[in-house]
């Protein structure tokens, strides 16, 4: 299991948080995923055999917020 932290703008409120848990979330090899709007941060484990960072990042930049 890989574990990382994103920094992520735009993120602001209960809806930036439940979009991003939940579009990462429902990721195959995702395991876990926790939103800290205060740092501007997502946590993600996941299994970097069955999904890469790179469709982490795009999955969180197609919800609107960008990922730096």
């Amino acid at each position: 299991m890989e574990k990382t932290t994103l920094k992520v703008a735009g993120m602001s409120c209960g809806h930036c948080v439940k979009a991003v848990e939940g579009s990462v979330g429902e990721l195959k090899g995702v395991s876990a995923v926790k939103v800290n709007l205060e740092q501007g941060q997502v946590d993600v484990e996941f299994n970097d055999k069955e999904v890469s960072l790179a469709t982490i990042k795009e999955t969180i930049d197609d919800q609107g917020y960008d990922v730096q």
